[in-house]
């Protein structure tokens, strides 16, 4: 069996969470508080609960925490449009944002429907 940290989902979700972790500092002071500390939090979320799905045994499980990492990345692109949009994230860093996003959420998806498919065997 692969360790979960050489699995794509689980990197690319890693990736996005220093990212923000990272781009905090830059922020000011409010958004720090108000978006900046709910997008870590969330962000962080995601790869955590891949990882906590990927040690359950049954594959009831392991859906239940991709589906929860599914909410929390849904939760952070909700959090980082907001930041986007308010600009607190400077624009040379959207794309960063964006392209990791954008791999992110489909291999997310694929991912759940990969497990789903072993429990139906």
């Amino acid at each position: 069996m692969r360790e979960i940290y050489e699995m794509d989902v689980y990197r690319l979700a890693e990736e996005l969470s220093d990212l923000v972790w990272n781009d905090f500092d830059l922020w000011p002071e409010k958004a720090r508080r108000t978006i900046g500390y709910q997008v870590i939090r969330f962000a962080d979320s995601i790869a955590a609960n891949i990882a906590e799905g990927y040690g359950r045994y049954s594959s009831a499980e392991k859906i239940q925490f991709y589906r929860y990492a599914r909410g929390s990345f849904e939760e952070t692109k909700a959090w980082l449009r907001k930041a986007i949009r308010r600009s607190v994230i400077e624009k040379k860093r959207t794309d960063e944002f964006k392209t990791i996003i954008g791999e992110l959420g489909p291999k997310l998806n694929a991912f759940i429907r990969s497990t789903n498919k072993g429990a139906n065997k």
